[in-house]
């Protein structure tokens, strides 16, 4: 229950509580009879706070429930993100990988066709 709501219902109480003291007190009855107003009154203001107290009871858990499921809500979409983004790094990984492998291939090729090429230059210099 919010703030203002619980202020509003204690003020209510409150009120209600001393206007009957107040109503009580200056109506013309016997001593006995007042007590017994008195008494009746006060269980009446106990129902109405215990109502209002078990309303603001379940308003609790139900805000608790929906903020447990919000947060379920985003743990789960979080989790998701987490596993969309290690794909993506695998992916990014192992196409580096194959990016690599490929350069150190050619490399490899432009060296041996370098190496054979000057080795040609070398046996026409000779000869």
């Amino acid at each position: 229950m919010a703030e203002k709501d619980c202020g509003l219902v204690n003020g209510l109480l409150i009120g209600g509580l001393i206007g009957a003291a107040i109503g009580i007190l200056f109506a013309p009855k016997s001593g006995k009879e007042t007590r017994r107003d008195i008494a009746d009154k006060a269980d009446e203001l106990l129902v109405k706070a215990r109502e209002e107290y078990e309303k603001a009871a379940v308003k609790s858990k139900e805000a608790y429930a929906a903020a447990v499921s919000r947060l379920k809500d985003a743990e789960g979409t979080a989790r998701e993100k987490v596993e969309e983004i290690e794909a993506k790094i695998s992916e990014f990984a192992h196409s580096s990988a194959d990016t690599l492998a490929d350069n150190k291939d050619r490399l490899k090729k432009a060296l041996d066709a370098g190496m054979d090429a000057y080795r040609e230059e070398k046996n026409k210099k000779t000869v």
